[in-house]
C-alpha cells in the first residue's frame, strides 16, 4: 500500500515549479510506483496564462478550488472551470489555460510522469524512455 500526504509531498522534490513562473505540481503518484498513471496536486497561479499541448498523454482534471477557463485552439471553444468542474484531455487537445483566481487542481495522467517533466516550448511534456533495469 502506498500512503502519502500532500504535506509530506510538498516538502519533497515531488514539488515542481514551472519555469515560466505560472504553476507548481506536487506529483504524489509516479511512474517509479508503477500503479499505470500519475496523480499530481496542481497550483495555477492568478491571473496567468499556460499554453498546454500534452501531445503525448491523457490527463483529466478536477477543480478542486478556484476560477479559470480552458481556450482549447483547434475551435476556440472555451469552458469555464470551477469547484466541481471534470475537464478531460481526451484528444490530446491543444489549450490555454487561464486562471482567473488560484486554481487548485487534481490531475491524473496516463502514461505516468517520472516526476520532473515542465512544459517545452509547445507545452508538450516529453514522453520518457524506458527505464532500463
Amino acid at each position: 500500500m502506498i500512503v502519502r500526504t500532500l504535506e509530506e509531498c510538498e516538502k519533497s522534490d515531488r514539488r515542481v515549479e514551472s519555469e515560466t513562473g505560472t504553476w507548481e505540481s506536487t506529483r504524489m503518484l509516479l511512474k517509479q510506483d508503477n500503479m499505470g498513471y500519475s496523480f499530481h496536486i496542481t497550483t495555477i497561479y492568478a491571473n496567468t496564462e499556460t499554453h498546454i499541448w500534452y501531445q503525448n498523454h491523457f490527463e483529466s482534471v478536477y477543480c478542486i478550488s478556484g476560477e479559470g477557463e480552458i481556450e482549447t485552439l483547434a475551435d476556440g471553444k472555451v469552458y469555464q472551470i470551477r469547484p466541481g468542474t471534470l475537464y478531460n484531455l481526451d484528444q490530446h487537445d491543444e489549450h490555454l489555460l487561464r486562471a482567473k483566481s488560484e486554481l487548485k487542481l487534481a490531475c491524473v495522467f496516463n502514461p505516468p510522469l517520472t516526476g520532473k517533466e515542465v512544459h517545452d516550448e509547445n507545452g508538450v511534456y516529453p514522453l520518457e524512455a524506458e527505464e532500463v533495469a
